[in-house]
C-alpha cells in the first residue's frame, strides 16, 4: 500500500460525534475486535495488563487467563501481541485526529489550531460512553511508553507496506497542513510536527522515570504543551 490518501480530511459534520465508529486497518487483526464481546474484552483487559506490566511482559497467555478464556480464542483476534500492540496506538491516533477535528472546528486563526493541535497530542484524553471498554488514560500512558515499539521493528517495511501506520501519518499530515498555513516556506512541516509528537512521549515519560533529562514536573502535562508549542511556534516564526 502506498502513501496515497496521507492528507488532513476533516469534512465531516460535528453532528456525527455520536455516530463515531473508530476504523483500523483490517489487515491488523484477524477479526475485528469490535465484533463481538470477546473482541472488545480482549482490548479492555490488553490495555490493563499492558499499562500494569509492560508490552514485553505481557502475553496472551497472561491475557487470557484475566479474561478468563483461551489463548486460541485471543489468537483468532490477532495473529501475535505485536498486530495487538498497533491495533491498540492505531486506536489512539484514529481518536486523536478525531478531537483535533472537533476541537479546531471553526477556529479561524491557524496559530490557534496548532497551539489546540500541540494540547490534543501532549494531554490524555476522555471518551464518550459509547467507548467505556477503552481505558482512555491507560492507552495514553502505553502511547507514551510503547508506541514507538509498533514501528521499531524489522517488519516495518511490511507493516507499512500494509497501510498499520496510516492513522498515525495522517495525524502528522493534519498538524504539517496547519504548520504551511502558518509558514508555508518552512521546508519541513512533516519532520517538525513528527518530533513534537515523539517529543510529547518523551518528556512525559522523562518527567516520570528519567527527570535529569527534562525540566517538565511528572505528571504535569500542561508543561508539556506549553515546551512543544513554544518550540513549534519559535520554529515556524523564525
Amino acid at each position: 500500500m502506498s502513501d496515497v490518501g496521507e492528507t488532513c480530511h476533516f469534512n465531516y459534520s460535528i453532528n456525527l460525534i455520536i455516530l463515531i465508529q473508530i476504523r483500523i486497518n483490517e489487515h491488523v487483526y484477524l477479526k475485528d475486535p469490535e465484533s463481538s464481546k470477546l473482541g472488545r474484552s480482549i482490548v479492555t483487559h490488553s490495555i490493563a495488563l499492558i499499562d500494569e506490566i509492560g508490552f514485553e511482559q505481557a502475553t496472551f497467555k497472561k491475557l487470557a487467563e484475566g479474561i478468563g478464556s483461551t489463548e486460541a480464542s485471543i489468537y483468532r483476534y490477532f495473529e501475535n501481541k505485536h498486530k495487538l500492540l498497533i491495533y491498540l496506538v492505531s486506536w489512539y491516533w484514529n481518536w486523536l485526529e478525531y478531537q483535533l477535528m472537533f476541537s479546531t472546528n471553526n477556529v479561524p486563526s491557524a496559530e490557534d489550531r496548532l497551539k489546540i493541535a500541540m494540547k490534543v497530542i501532549s494531554q490524555p484524553h476522555t471518551f464518550q460512553s459509547d467507548l467505556l471498554h477503552i481505558d482512555a488514560e491507560a492507552l495514553h500512558r502505553i502511547v507514551v511508553g510503547e508506541s514507538p515499539k509498533a514501528y521499531l521493528s524489522k517488519e516495518v517495511d511490511g507493516d507499512n507496506k500494509e497501510g498499520y501506520f496510516m492513522s498515525y501519518k495522517r495525524l502528522c499530515a493534519c498538524i504539517a497542513d496547519i504548520c504551511r498555513e502558518i509558514n508555508p516556506t518552512y521546508a519541513y512541516p512533516t519532520a517538525l510536527v513528527s518530533t513534537m509528537v515523539e517529543s510529547a512521549h518523551n518528556q512525559s515519560f522523562f518527567a516520570q522515570h528519567l527527570p535529569r533529562l527534562t525540566e517538565i514536573k511528572n505528571g504535569n502535562e500542561n508543561e508539556v504543551t506549553e515546551f512543544l508549542t513554544e518550540v513549534v511556534m519559535r520554529v515556524l516564526k523564525n
